[in-house]
């Protein structure tokens, strides 16, 4: 049995039937362009912020303090049989702690291969040209060796323009002068009338130039 349609229905479908067609060859004619084009479809995604980077914190290094002077003990006056000790001097000559009596006297004991002394002579130098044409003399005695080290003390004297009366302090001399003690340096500041004003081993720039200066000053007050 075949049905009829009606002339108007059958129009309808085939008009349907044709829209369909059309819109599903501009489906493919859209797909096809975008697979020639190579674009591709990327999902947008939410990511979350990293959290910030916090610098390292970084502590400074700790400074080892330089140790402090040491109160030398002991030593009150100088004996008279130092006083009178003949002193070689580095230029060859020699001179005695009794030839400055009436002044004070700066002894500084040292080395050249001493680190402390190394740093101790230009601050001492800067404070014997304070006292320039005072009634001071600055004296520097090394307890080296002369006949081994002497090249080694003239370098070192030349280099830092070491301007004190410089000596060899032989044994006896050294013994009597660091009263037991073998550390290196020690100072010694002696008033014109003998005491011993203040005598300290070791040295320190926050405290051994002030030490000094107001043990010089001290010694040229009078008060002995």
């Amino acid at each position: 049995m075949v049905l009829q349609f009606p002339a108007r229905v059958a129009l309808n479908f085939t008009k349907v039937v044709m829209k369909t067609r059309f819109h599903l060859a501009l489906l493919l004619i859209a797909a096809g362009a975008a697979t020639q084009s190579g674009r591709k479809i990327v999902r947008t995604t939410t990511t979350q912020p990293a959290p910030p980077v916090q610098a390292p914190v970084f502590s400074p290094p700790e400074i080892e303090p330089e140790p402090v002077p040491v109160e030398a003990a002991g030593l009150r006056s100088l004996p008279e049989s130092l006083l009178k000790r003949s002193l070689q001097s580095l230029d060859n000559t020699s001179f005695r702690l009794a030839d400055f009596r009436g002044k004070a006297v700066v002894v500084n004991l040292w080395a050249s291969w001493c680190g402390p002394c190394r740093r101790e002579v230009p601050d001492y130098e800067n404070v014997r040209k304070e006292f320039a044409g005072r009634n001071v003399e600055f004296i520097g005695l090394t307890t080296e060796d002369p006949r081994t080290s002497s090249k080694r003390v003239r370098d070192f004297v030349r280099k830092l323009n070491f301007g004190f009366r410089l000596g060899w302090a032989d044994g006896e001399t050294a013994r009597t002068l660091m009263n037991g003690s073998s550390a290196i340096p020690q100072t010694l500041v002696i008033a014109p009338g003998g005491r011993v004003v203040s005598h300290w081993q070791g040295y320190s720039r926050g405290h051994s130039v002030d030490r000094l200066r107001s043990s010089i000053h001290e010694a040229l007050s009078g008060n002995q």
